[in-house]
């Protein structure tokens, strides 16, 4: 059901500083609708502690997960910026036009650029 896919928030980013992101598709087993969300904390030294936090919040609600892979996030609130890098040797880069339009729907008034 879509209700509750929909209740699952695009962006959950620390409000401030540097630190690493994962780009997630959820699905609901059967393959019934999708979406990307953006998840980024600095409490996580690698981008599997991300996603192994995730993944078992959205299982609760039905969904498989997938890591479409990650980089680090440069989030400055003050001045409306998010900067960010592609880099999770692990997993691959991220599709960087998919997360700034997930990110463009969170913070709209955003100056959001990647290197």
């Amino acid at each position: 059901d879509g209700t509750a896919m929909a209740a699952v928030r695009d962006v959950e980013i620390d409000p401030e500083g540097t630190f690493k992101y994962i780009l997630v598709r959820l699905q609901r087993p059967g393959g019934d609708g999708q979406r990307d969300i953006v998840r980024g904390t600095k409490a996580a030294e690698f981008h599997n502690h991300i996603f192994e936090k995730v993944n078992p919040e959205m299982e609760k609600l039905g969904y498989e997960c997938f890591f479409l892979g990650g980089g680090k996030i440069d989030h400055n609130s003050k001045d409306k910026k998010i900067r960010f890098f592609w880099l999770s040797t692990g997993y691959g880069k991220a599709d960087h036009s998919v997360t700034v339009e997930i990110l463009k729907k969170t913070y709209t008034d955003y100056e959001i650029t990647w290197s």
